[in-house]
């Protein structure tokens, strides 16, 4: 009897740090992605002058465990080229947890945000 109070007591401890712990993996992937993509936009610039406005533009397609969890976005300007990659925590998600469920963000001048969480 005793040991199974402190298997429950570990557990009440050790699944929340889990959770977060996951939350921060895929916030992490996430945020290489966006990164890779702001990569391929500035190549793509090079290019085409102007920025693309889609995923399969870039040759690029959402990781698996992205999709999951966030929407991707991307925003164009042409005057001037500018863009901003956005990826919202979906509503059905754990991600909407972390961070309070603000969007990650990266622009063609490297602004991130939110601040503080890259």
């Amino acid at each position: 009897m005793i040991t199974v109070a402190i298997i429950g007591i570990l557990a009440a401890v050790a699944y929340p740090s889990y959770q977060e712990h996951v939350r921060k993996a895929n916030r992490a992937e996430t945020q290489a992605f966006l990164m890779d993509l702001s990569q391929k936009q500035q190549l793509y610039l090079f290019g085409a002058r102007q920025y693309a406005p889609t995923l399969g533009d870039l040759g690029a397609t959402l990781p698996e465990r992205v999709d999951l969890f966030y929407t991707v976005d991307i925003a164009i300007a042409t005057q001037p080229p500018a863009f901003t990659l956005t990826a919202t925590p979906k509503a059905t998600s754990m991600q909407v947890r972390d961070l309070g469920g603000q969007a990650l963000t990266i622009n063609q001048a490297g602004a991130k945000g939110p601040s503080g969480t890259w």
